[in-house]
């Protein structure tokens, strides 16, 4: 590569421009790339959501779940289904590797489904789930003044809103739903023999409007359209309705819908929404997957802004807030490493200009990286920017060694500065410092051995790091070279070796005399770092601490929403009058946070905290305080509180146990038992217990002789009881300018169990009632069935308190195992995100093997030799001991970006050992000298570069090791990890290295010494 340092020299000035160039495009590609919060990952999920109107959950699992599951587990890759059947609603979820192609999955399930034969009445659905699922805002809406806000949402705020092209879906919820209610007398309608469905019909029948063809007039083609309205409430009411059939003592034939029915226009709210007690609508925004959030949530609040006259808003959740003030915190910390680099830079080299020349690949190296980003449509998140952050140390490396090496060779030269003395001085470090590049950029290529969602995660991060160290390279062999030539005309003659060379030769000599006492005391400190791992902790991602709260109080399944918000103002009162909260979000009867299903028996609340708060000892105190309220109103509820999921990668810092019987009252008995348990125990938050709870249920079992003798079908049953129970629904009426809901049921109170038995039924042979074909009975049944790959279960969940998820999650399970006594027929099995954790942890380890692989293939092709690239590696056995004290000291855990920075380490640490071994070379090839002399003078030569390298990038660390800031979590572990494995690791590349490469060349050496004396 010295050709590109020959031609940069000799065209300056195109280099320059080209350069210029660059900075262009990178200032444009930065400020053109999305900004989120999380790489733009799809997870390799499934979700099969189908429809069944009217069916029980035990209906739902029979006729619907259990089909599809039998069929879907034989989709090609998928590692597990589970399963929940509702009332009326089946979910399937379906998880594959990440390796799959989700698009070809999604086609087969496509396929599946249309050939499953399911009830007709049924409708599916087939969702996917990514980082970019999660809705960026929910917000709510107040009208100013008299002004209608349902009104101004749906004529101005809707249709502007959805123009924003990167918006995928609004949802707004707490809105009053107009309805036409058409009470029927029933007494009537038995007379003229109709049901609410045979009205339905007939009100649908007398609305149509169709094309009939042309007419020509005058060579002009006419269409012909056909078309019968109801468009006004009196047209409805004068509608005649044709009877099934008259009573003789009812002469009238012809009857209109008013003589049998009464019509009024009447509202529903469905669900309520309240912001810090204030009633309002409720707005939640989804942008599409690929689109920029912040840019998306600023085009919003533009929108809103537009209408502040008219509306009036607060934010509840905003998460592009929260990704601004990562990517600010981020860019803070890798502006402050930089200047830190720097000035690490200025005091070892003493000279400004060399400082700016060195640090000149920083912008450089960054800028050009972010053209690739921009490419490859990865967007700035905390993982791009970490991978910036990080980068900042390590892309002045390059160019410390090139600066240093120029600048001392000019010092000892009496001709000044030439374009030969540069390229020579270039060409004298360019095999180094291109190897050690290489192997810190191919210790990355195995992180895609590493499956699951961290590799996915890291990938953006790698990335990054991988263009900014090549683009460093480059910069060291082209342009510093020239910035060289033209900053030092005038450079003072070199100075004598100094004090820290001279001592440093001694530390050599005596290292390499007391081999056995260095090496010893090279043991015995790695020793005493990896006996502190067991107090480490062991975690996937750190829990990071959040400021707001989810909070949710279910009822039992009976209970009217009235009933609901009754108990939910009671709890928000209680949170308006605690200083720790600042705002409060109500959602009553609106979707359930991890179903998506509305229930009227819930109540969900986004909890805003203060920033002083401390959210680990608070959580506990409200969450009793709430149960204090909720339980003297309702005392079956069940409720939580926890910290709102950030939707980053999984902190799999959870235990599950899973419970698994086909005896669904066994199962409930255990899964409370084991909810129980875990509640008692102090290392663990948020338990949760899935399995459902019971509901009344009236079943009418039809006595299927009775019935045949009689003449009459299971389906008139079912129409009969249907017909009294259930109104019946005309959506999008079009009536006096506007669509509403057309609401049919009958004039009468709750009907009872009684009136069941007692209903009609009308039969060739007479009129029957159902008690005659049936039994009405009142049973108990349970809200929902859950399934695991085809098999009943209850998940009982848990977060771990700490990071020693490993430890916690066996003993949760021998607990269990030893203190839990199971009803018999219920089977457990224990695990959770330890499971997923000490599996990534194996493909990290897997990955750091691979990459000393690849470290040790590339520097064997750059030195020729076997040993040389032996000695390099043997000193990676060492790195941890600084990596573990430096965690022990901050009290951070092993997690996934700690094994990271580790990864890192093998293509740094290799860095300064490389620069070193490729001088000992030189000095033995080139200059003749014995081994020892060679160790003793590259030491001295390469001790200043080797301490500026290594000390710019701990420097420029150091604020993302010392952040308290949110967002920087992932970095923090991985900054820590890398200062203290670079810190002991530059110390022992000076000592113990020389000594390692003596002993490698042992008999060399000895004859060496022995020919000396």
């Amino acid at each position: 590569m010295n050709f590109l340092t020959r031609f940069s020299l000799r065209n300056a000035v195109a280099i320059f421009i080209i350069s210029f160039l660059l900075i262009l495009a990178g200032l444009y590609s930065f400020s053109r790339l999305k900004v989120d919060l999380l790489p733009n990952i799809e997870f390799p999920t499934l979700s099969v959501e189908t429809i069944y109107p009217g069916a029980s959950p035990e209906d739902v699992d029979e006729n619907v779940t259990s089909k599809l599951e039998d069929q879907l587990d034989a989709v090609e890759g998928v590692k597990s289904i589970t399963s929940t059947s509702f009332d009326s609603v089946s979910i399937i979820n379906m998880e594959f590797p990440f390796s799959a192609d989700i698009d070809e999955v999604e086609q087969q399930v496509e396929n599946i489904l249309k050939e499953a034969n399911l009830p007709d009445s049924t409708s599916t659905e087939i969702n996917r789930f990514s980082f970019g699922t999660f809705p960026i805002f929910n917000i709510s809406l107040f009208g100013v003044d008299d002004t209608s806000v349902e009104e101004v949402v749906d004529t101005k705020l809707l249709p502007e809103l959805n123009k924003i092209n990167g918006i995928n879906s609004i949802s707004v919820g707490g809105r009053v739903e107009e309805l036409l209610s058409i009470s029927v007398d029933p007494d009537k309608a038995t007379q003229y023999g109709l049901t609410l469905e045979e009205i339905r019909k007939q009100i649908t029948d007398k609305s149509l409007s169709f094309p009939a063809g042309t007419i020509t007039s005058e060579s002009i083609e006419i269409p012909v359209r056909v078309q019968e309205k109801v468009d006004t409430i009196q047209t409805l009411r004068d509608l005649t309705i044709t009877p099934a059939f008259s009573n003789p003592n009812a002469p009238v034939t012809s009857i209109t819908l008013g003589d049998i029915a009464e019509i009024k226009e009447t509202s529903e709210k469905p669900e309520i929404t309240r912001f810090n007690l204030e009633e309002s609508l409720s707005m939640a925004v989804t942008k599409k997957q690929d689109a920029n959030t912040v840019e998306v949530a600023d085009q919003v609040l533009e929108v809103l802004n537009k209408y502040d006259d008219e509306i009036r808003y607060s934010i509840g959740f905003d998460s592009a807030e929260g990704i601004t003030k990562s990517v600010e915190t981020l860019v803070k910390e890798g502006l402050l490493g930089a200047l830190f680099a720097s000035i690490a830079v200025l005091l070892f080299l003493r000279n400004v200009r060399a400082t700016i020349i060195a640090i000149i690949s920083i912008p450089l190296s960054l800028l050009v990286a972010s053209i690739f980003l921009y490419q490859l449509d990865i967007s700035l998140n905390i993982m791009t920017l970490g991978g910036m952050a990080v980068a900042v140390g390590r892309v002045v490396d390059d160019s410390i060694v090139v600066i240093e090496n120029i600048f001392r060779r000019v010092r000892k030269s009496q001709e000044g500065m030439t374009n030969d003395l540069i390229e020579t001085s270039t060409k004298e470090i360019l095999k180094a410092i291109t190897s050690s590049t290489i192997t810190t950029v191919v210790v990355f290529l195995p992180l895609g051995f590493v499956g699951g969602i961290t590799g996915e995660f890291f990938l953006p991060f790698a990335l990054t790091i991988i263009f900014a160290l090549l683009t460093s390279l480059i910069v060291a062999i082209t342009i510093v070279p020239i910035l060289a030539k033209f900053s030092f005309k005038k450079v003072p003659p070199e100075e004598k070796e100094g004090k820290m060379e001279r001592a440093f030769g001694k530390v050599i000599l005596w290292s390499l005399k007391k081999k056995w006492i260095v090496i010893s005391l090279s043991v015995l400190t790695l020793l005493g770092g990896l006996g502190l791992t067991s107090s480490l902790g062991f975690t996937f991602i750190p829990n990071e601490e959040q400021k707001l709260l989810v909070a949710s109080v279910r009822l039992p399944s009976s209970t009217s929403l009235e009933r609901t918000n009754e108990i939910a103002l009671e709890l928000e009162q209680y949170f308006d009058q605690n200083d720790t909260i600042e705002d409060v979000t109500a959602g009553i009867g609106s979707r359930d946070f991890q179903t998506g299903l509305k229930r009227k028996n819930q109540a969900n609340y986004f909890l805003s905290l203060n920033e002083n708060a401390e959210v680990a000892s608070f959580i506990p105190e409200l969450q009793s305080q709430m149960e204090e309220i909720v339980f003297e109103m309702e005392p079956e509820a069940t409720l939580g509180v926890q910290e709102q999921s950030t939707g980053g990668p999984p902190s799999n810092n959870n235990v599950n146990i899973d419970l698994f019987s086909d005896d669904l009252d066994a199962l409930q008995e255990a899964s409370i038992e084991v909810e129980n348990y875990m509640n008692s125990l102090n290392t663990l938050k948020y338990v949760s217990n899935n399995f459902s709870e019971k509901q009344k249920q009236i079943v009418v079992d039809i006595d299927s002789k009775k019935a045949s003798e009689l003449g009459i079908s299971g389906f008139q049953v079912l129409g009969t009881i249907s017909d009294q129970t259930r109104p019946v629904t005309i959506n999008d009426f079009s009536l006096t300018d506007s669509d509403r809901s057309l609401q049919i049921q009958y004039e009468q109170d709750q009907i009872t169990l009684d009136d069941l038995n007692n209903l009609p039924l009308f039969t060739s042979q007479g009129v029957y009632t159902v008690s005659d074909v049936a039994q009405v009975k009142e049973v108990e049944s349970f809200t929902s069935i859950q399934k695991l790959d085809g098999n009943v279960y209850a998940r009982i969940s848990a977060q771990i308190v700490g990071d020693n998820i490993q430890a916690v999650t066996q003993e949760v399970i021998n607990g269990v195992q030893d203190n839990v006594t199971l009803p018999n027929g219920v089977s457990f099995e224990g695990g959770g995100g330890s499971d997923e954790t000490v599996e990534t942890f194996q493909q990290l380890g897997l990955a750091m093997l691979i990459a000393i692989g690849l470290v040790y293939i590339t520097m064997l092709i750059t030195f020729g030799k076997a040993r040389i690239p032996f000695i390099i590696l043997s000193s990676l056995i060492f790195v941890p001991i600084g990596s573990l004290f430096g965690l022990f000291i901050a009290q951070e855990p092993l997690s996934v970006s700690v094994m990271i920075g580790f990864l890192m380490l093998i293509g740094i640490v290799t860095t300064n050992a490389i620069v070193m071994v490729d001088r000992v070379g030189q000095n033995i090839e080139e200059k003749g000298m014995f081994i020892r002399e060679a160790l003793v003078e590259a030491g001295k030569t390469r001790l200043r570069p080797i301490l500026m390298t290594a000390f710019a990038t701990i420097t420029a660390l150091l604020p993302l090791a010392f952040t308290t800031s949110s967002g920087t979590l992932i970095s923090k572990g991985l900054a820590i990890t890398v200062i203290g494995g670079l810190t002991s690791s530059t110390l022992l590349t000076l000592v113990l290295l020389p000594v390692l490469y003596e002993l490698f060349f042992f008999k060399e050496s000895k004859k060496q010494l022995k020919e000396k004396q």
